[in-house]
Parts: C-alpha cells; structure tokens; sequence
C-alpha cells in the first residue's frame, strides 16, 4: 500500500514551509500533502498585510487539533503525520487518540508537564503570553527563535517568504495540552535539534523520555548544529528530510 503522510505545519508559517520536503517526497513515491490551519491560507505577504486580523486571533489549539483530526479520519487508510514545532504536538496529541498509521514530531513544542526550564525558550516565547492581538514577531524576535545561524541576510529572506502574524491563544493551549503517557500509540520519532533556540534538545529529550508505554515503538534523533528553521528549508535540511523519509517508509 501507498504511504501517505500529512505535514502540519507550526506557528508564525505556512504550509510553504513543507514545499521542499513535499518533492522530496513524491520522488519517493510518498503521497503528501500540507493543509494550512485556518487562517493560514495565503501567501505570508498577505497574511502579514492582513494583520492584526481579528479572526486569527481568535483561533484556539483546541480548534486546531479539531480541524487536523477531521482531516486524517477522512483519510482512506491511517496516515503517516509529520508535524513541526506546534505542529508537533499537534502530532503528538493525534497518536494519543489513537489517529495516524505513524507519527513524527520535529522540534515538538512539549504539552503540560514536559517542564524543562531554559532561558533561550523563555525569551523566544515570552512574546505570545500577554495580550489577545495575533503577535508579528519582527525580524530580530523571529532570528533568535527560528534563525540564529544563518547571516542577516538569509534571515531577512527567510522572513519574507515564510513569516505570518500568529494566534497567542493557540501558544497559551499548548501550556495546557495533555498526554496520557502510559497509553499504547502509534510508532513515534522525535527529532531535535542541537541549536534550536525556542525548542531546546533538553526539551524535546524530556518530551521523549515521557512516553511510558513498554510495548509502544518510539525513536530520538538529535541533529547537531540544527536550529529550528534548518528543518523546512534552512541549510541542510535535505539531511532530516531524507532521515524522517527513511523511517516513515521503513517496515
């Protein structure tokens, strides 16, 4: 049978994020596909002109995880969810209820009581913990959190093609999203990366190491020097995208 995944992108992008790892992909022989949360649907030049746009504001996780559940259901056979950052424990909370043929969670942003307290994580997140208006990160804000090893001049491009303005309510959900860690799931990857600011390896370890159910498949990748942009399209990204394609095609 075909494999057939569904990529779920995270905060402050698009599912243009993904358009590398889609061709990469279909050379595979691997059907995907990207849908866009709600508010998501335009190209990021003209959600960004759009902002503060009231309606995103108002988007929830809870309606998130909603909308990408009634997804994967209509699906002909289980799916394969590959999900990065928010869109991660989007995954995550899906293969809790039991939905996905596999589940992958890159740079996984952690549900309630993966406590790890770093400083970088605070700083890159403060900005969407006060306040109802969808936040913009400016360029500075989104080089620290996404971007911090590339030059000035590739954050500034990755800004412009990829940044969106971003619900606070759907950061502030994630406080309170919830696992249950000893039920049996769907095999699971989690990858971080080893210089991701918003999301640091120790954070994505304990996410890991959560995962209590003896007889579940579960599996860890560390990429060094990767920040939590080089996945979607930063340098080397080819590198997890194969790794990710490897694993979700393997027996």
């Amino acid at each position: 049978t075909m494999t057939s995944v569904i990529f779920i992108h995270g905060m402050f992008v698009t599912p243009l994020c993904w358009s590398g790892w889609i061709d990469r992909f279909n050379a595979r022989g691997i059907l995907c596909e990207a849908p866009p949360w709600p508010h998501h649907d335009a190209p990021p030049a003209e959600l960004r002109a759009r902002h503060p746009d009231p309606a995103l504001g108002k988007l929830t996780l809870d309606e998130l995880v909603a909308h990408f559940e009634a997804i994967v259901k209509k699906q002909p056979s289980p799916p394969v969810l590959v999900g990065h950052s928010l869109g991660g424990l989007i995954v995550q909370l899906l293969i809790n209820r039991g939905l996905g043929a596999r589940g992958v969670a890159i740079d996984s942003a952690p549900a309630k009581g993966v406590f790890v307290l770093r400083w970088s994580m605070l700083r890159a997140n403060a900005p969407m913990l006060f306040g109802a208006q969808p936040k913009l990160l400016s360029e500075a804000q989104w080089r620290y959190a996404f971007d911090n090893r590339s030059t000035p001049e590739e954050v500034h491009a990755h800004y412009e093609k990829q940044l969106v303005p971003e619900s606070k309510r759907v950061a502030r959900g994630a406080l309170g999203a919830k696992i249950d860690w000893q039920k049996p799931h769907a095999p699971l990857l989690m990858i971080a990366g080893g210089a991701d600011h918003i999301i640091p390896p120790a954070v994505n370890r304990v996410n890991f190491t959560k995962y209590r159910h003896a007889g579940s498949t579960r599996d860890f990748k560390l990429f060094d020097g990767r920040t939590h942009y080089t996945v979607l399209d930063g340098a080397g990204w080819e590198e997890v995208c194969d790794f990710v394609g490897d694993w979700v095609t393997a027996a």
